[in-house]
């Protein structure tokens, strides 16, 4: 799962506070129970909101990549990888 993004974060803070505060204040409610009921449905709405909230076009663009299938091209004489080392023994093999 991608982390939240800043805005993500804002808009469903200011979500969760706003709308709790506002259907306390519309409801009079003055029981426990009550209370409990409009602060988890404000949690709700906060994380519907920070769910559904646009992606910068940076994050977007990465999410497609990483989503699409990489797919070599017939013919790609690309470097070929050892079976016996990982890739991380041969970084900077080639720089001497």
């Amino acid at each position: 799962m991608p982390r939240p993004t800043a805005a993500q974060l804002a808009y469903g803070s200011a979500t969760v506070v706003l709308s709790t505060l506002a259907m306390l204040l519309l409801s009079q409610t003055r029981t426990g129970i009550g209370v409990a009921v409009i602060a988890i449905a404000g949690l709700g709405l906060g994380l519907l909101v920070a769910v559904t909230a646009p992606l910068p076009r940076a994050a977007r663009a990465r999410r497609m990549r990483v989503a699409a299938p990489q797919v070599r091209p017939e013919g790609f004489a690309g470097r070929r990888t050892s079976p016996t080392r990982p890739a991380e023994a041969r970084v900077g093999e080639h720089s001497r």
